[in-house]
């Protein structure tokens, strides 16, 4: 019996299928396969029949319900204009159904309305009323309006969520291709550039709630094959993130949360880099201002350099811009200043006679410069034209155009150069005129590297001496003091042992000095170390720093000096060497 059950729809299927190319359809064939719920097979052979056939309630009824079925299976996201059709088609069909039923068609056909027949609880019976069809049929007219609404709203909801997501995800490619990186679209965004992330922010926002809206909305259909989630995903970097599109037919969505990316741009392009930007305005007038009081004043600015590079905002700049431009640009206009400052500072000590501070002077000059050459070229290895559009505010307020900075750039790199030249010239000069005294229009040697007319035999700290040459058999002994200014205020000249202490003989010469505890009378005694006649050959000579010379004599004496001592209270010289000396009067004379 079950198989004859099984096999009967098939049976009746072929039936239907045979009739409908021999002759007309009759309705009882296909109600055999409706009364099962076999609409899909049912509806080509029903449709037919309607088509041939219009004055039959219970097919129009039917045919109301095999839409009706659709309706509900209907993807109503990808097949939404289908879902709506098949439901305005099931409305339609039911409620013409519902139009033509009465009492009469009811009692001739009740076969075909069995699935509306209830117990009378009057009589007890089974009976069909034409009210309780029209109820049911009312009902689902009701229900598939309300689902029809509901579908609408569905889409309405979906498609406003992927299309507000699609412009954010249009909306942050057009900014992520407009710029090389992301420190490039920091640095560049302006007013123009907030508005748009404003409206990125706002557009994914509206995105999200047309979202939860679409939720609500779909859950309301009761059960479908969506059931999306909304994972947010954060742009980490700028390039490569947050660019994909998602399938939102997917359950997993997987969402680039460009409201967050936006949020964040604004807080840092308004809230860090607009303050800054105007502070390195304010930077560049101050030291603009500082420049003007050097030139006009013809003073040192250097304690209100000092101050400004206090305040320099360079750390916060470069958590955005390791290497930002216009911290290099007022690096150079600061070095530039401080140079000129060093100028200054030396120009109120150019009549020192100190060559020391001179020397000291120079190197500081040299030190500054140096600052200002390294800085010129570090701009220039720069790319400035595609840099300044970084800083294009920085750039227009300060040289108005990129082209106008480079020209000032280029500027001091050659200022730079030729005081360099200038200023190392001056170095070696002064460096040089350490190593010599000048004492009218002699120059003394304080180095025996020196070639000179006068040979050093000892250089002190505070004194030298030697001997002169007129030719390799007239010399004379010379004496003078080492001040800082490199011109002796005491000079002195004396004569010495020609025929022993000659030139040719100069390795073998040695000279000392000793003088008095206040150091106004001096001894200088120059010996040679090879014998003669079994003797060393020496002059002595004794010097006052204010009057000069008072007498040189010769000695041959045992042996070499390794000590001198002056006893000021007789004014007797001492020449010692281990328990040998010799006594020299105040005079010059031997006792």
């Amino acid at each position: 019996m079950n198989e004859m059950k099984k096999s009967l729809p098939i049976f009746l299927l072929a039936l239907v299928s045979t009739a409908a190319f021999s002759q007309k359809l009759k309705y009882k064939d296909i109600f055999a396969l409706l009364s099962t719920n076999q609409y899909e097979a049912a509806e080509p052979f029903l449709k037919k029949y309607l088509k041939e056939t219009t004055d039959n309630p219970n097919a129009y009824l039917y045919m109301g319900l095999v839409y009706e079925q659709k309706t509900a299976k209907d993807d109503v996201l990808r097949n939404t204009q289908q879902s709506i059709v098949n439901i305005d088609s099931a409305i339609i069909l039911l409620t013409k159904a519902s139009s033509m039923i009465t009492d009469k068609e009811i009692k001739k056909e009740k076969d075909y309305y069995a699935m509306y027949s209830q117990r009378d609880l009057r009589t007890g019976t089974m009976d069909i009323k034409l009210a309780h069809i029209q109820f049911d049929l009312q009902n689902r007219v009701n229900a598939l309006r309300e689902r029809k609404d509901k579908v609408n709203m569905v889409k309405h909801y979906f498609t406003e969520m992927q299309t507000g997501y699609t412009r954010s995800n249009e909306m942050f490619v057009t900014l992520q291709q407009g710029y090389p990186g992301q420190r490039e679209f920091y640095l560049r965004a302006d007013d123009r550039v907030v508005a748009q992330l404003k409206e990125l922010a706002t557009t994914y926002d509206a995105s999200f709630k047309a979202f939860e809206n679409y939720k609500t909305s779909i859950s309301n259909l009761g059960k479908t094959s969506y059931n999306q989630q909304w994972n947010v995903q954060e742009i980490k970097e700028f390039k490569t993130d947050g660019t994909e599109l998602t399938d939102f037919y997917q359950n997993n969505l997987l969402i680039w949360n460009y409201k967050a990316f936006a949020d964040q741009a604004i807080k840092i392009i308004d809230g860090e880099l607009k303050p800054i930007k105007a502070d390195l305005i304010t930077y560049d007038i101050e030291i603009n201002k500082l420049a003007d009081k050097l030139k006009a004043d013809s003073v040192s600015v250097q304690s209100g350099l000092a101050r400004l590079a206090e305040s320099l905002l360079s750390d916060r700049l470069k958590k955005l811009d390791p290497e930002p431009l216009p911290m290099d640009v007022l690096g150079l206009k600061m070095a530039d200043l401080e140079y000129k400052s060093a100028l200054m500072d030396s120009r109120k000590l150019k009549d020192s006679a100190d060559v020391f501070l001179q020397l000291e002077l120079t190197k500081r000059e040299i030190k500054q410069l140096k600052k200002v050459d390294s800085l010129a070229v570090k701009l220039m290895m720069r790319n400035l034209d595609e840099e300044a559009l970084n800083y294009k505010h920085f750039v227009t307020s300060t040289y108005n155009s990129t082209a106008l900075l480079k020209s000032w750039v280029k500027a001091e790199r050659e200022f730079a150069d030729r005081e360099m030249k200038k200023k190392f010239e001056q170095l070696a000069q002064r460096t040089e005129s350490i190593n010599w005294l000048l004492s009218g229009s002699d120059s003394i040697p304080l180095n025996t590297q020196r070639k000179s007319k006068f040979k050093p035999l000892l250089i002190e700290a505070k004194y030298t001496a030697g001997i002169t040459f007129t030719d390799s058999l007239n010399g004379e002994g010379y004496f003078y003091n080492i001040p800082v200014s490199r011109k002796p205020t005491i000079s002195v000249r004396f004569a010495i042992d020609k025929a022993n202490l000659r030139e040719s003989q100069l390795g073998a010469i040695k000279a000392a000095i000793t003088a008095d505890q206040g150091e106004n009378v001096f001894f200088v005694i120059l010996w040679s170390n090879k014998k003669i006649k079994e003797k060393y050959p020496a002059t002595v000579a004794k010097i006052y720093r204010s009057d000069g010379l008072s007498w040189a004599t010769n000695l041959m004496m045992d042996f070499t000096p390794e000590a001198m001592q002056f006893q000021s209270e007789n004014g007797d010289l001492i020449v010692r060497a281990g328990e040998q000396r010799i006594v020299v009067d105040k005079s010059g004379k031997l006792k």
